[in-house]
């Protein structure tokens, strides 16, 4: 795992397929993001610590279902 590198995605869109709070704090906690425009996620973010950081980037540019790339942090790619 890499720290405070810049994620390498498909495209350079933003679409949010699912953003979900997942321990019920009111708060969003995971991100999967399509960034081609293809409707498949190719980048999934989540926040461990609730304090509306992303904490770890999972990219994956082939959408083979395993990770070509994860990085500590948002890689570059804050949610909106």
């Amino acid at each position: 795992m890499s720290e405070n590198e810049t994620a390498h995605t498909r495209g350079d869109e933003r679409i949010e397929l699912i953003v979900a709070d997942t321990n019920n704090d009111g708060k969003a906690d995971l991100w999967v993001v399509d960034t081609d425009g293809d409707g498949k996620a190719d980048l999934f973010q989540f926040d461990h610590d609730g304090d509306g950081q992303v904490d770890l980037t999972i990219v994956d540019r082939t959408q083979d279902g395993n990770p070509d790339e994860v990085i500590k942090g948002d890689g570059g790619l804050p949610p909106a």
